[in-house]
């Protein structure tokens, strides 16, 4: 008889405490048992967007134990559930550029809370949109007044691994911001933006998953 020993490993990962209107948001500890196991279904797996993703996690994942736990381009901000007030209706998003997070409500009183990057100084904004469109390995087409600014961009690039809108991005109404994926994780928690909302890969494609288009976002500036 042959007896295999088994190691059951389990992962806890760390909290965060917010305050949105005056509300203390209390952390709870929030298990990510995985980036491919959970949160996709089997016809994912059947489409280029799979092996894109995947290109992608072989050129930035460390390590084989890294996806494992949700580990590749993590974000210095960690996921995870908190309460939340009670007059946002679950599937809501609502983003708090002065604390750098955007919350998903998933249950009255409840919210999932990832970490963001914000508008810069002068391009931070307030108001209510749905989410209009949403796209894998989106394509990046600068507005003019950035090309005024930044003449050194390209005036266009297409999706992928280099994309400064990252794995996915869920488009706000009939505006020009996004909530997008980002490969410079060093970035979230602050405001470098010119008015868009940045998460790392990792996160925007779980954010991306949960939100389907016609979701109200609200964007707020608690200071």
């Amino acid at each position: 008889m042959r007896t295999v020993a088994g190691v059951v490993m389990i992962a806890t990962f760390g909290c965060s405490i917010s305050v949105l209107n005056g509300t203390v948001a209390q952390a709870q500890y929030y298990y990510y048992p995985g980036y491919q196991s959970r949160y996709y279904p089997n016809q994912y797996y059947q489409n280029q967007q799979y092996y894109r993703d995947r290109q992608y996690l072989q050129e930035r994942d460390p390590g084989p134990f890294s996806r494992l736990f949700g580990g590749f381009q993590q974000s210095p901000i960690q996921r995870s559930m908190v309460s939340f007030p009670t007059q946002y209706r679950p599937g809501n998003v609502v983003i708090d550029t002065a604390a750098r997070r955007l919350y998903l409500v998933t249950a009255p009183g409840a919210a999932l809370s990832y970490g963001i990057g914000v508008g810069r100084d002068g391009f931070r904004w307030t108001g209510t949109h749905r989410v209009s469109a949403k796209k894998e390995w989106p394509d990046w087409t600068p507005p003019a007044d950035m090309l005024h600014r930044r003449p050194d961009l390209p005036r266009h690039m297409v999706g992928g691994i280099d994309n400064p809108l990252g794995a996915r991005a869920l488009y706000l109404g009939s505006t020009l911001y996004r909530i997008h994926g980002s490969n410079e994780p060093e970035t979230i928690g602050t405001a470098v933006s010119s008015g868009c909302f940045r998460m790392t890969n990792e996160d925007v494609i779980d954010l991306y998953d949960r939100v389907p288009v016609g979701a109200k976002v609200i964007v707020l500036d608690n200071n």
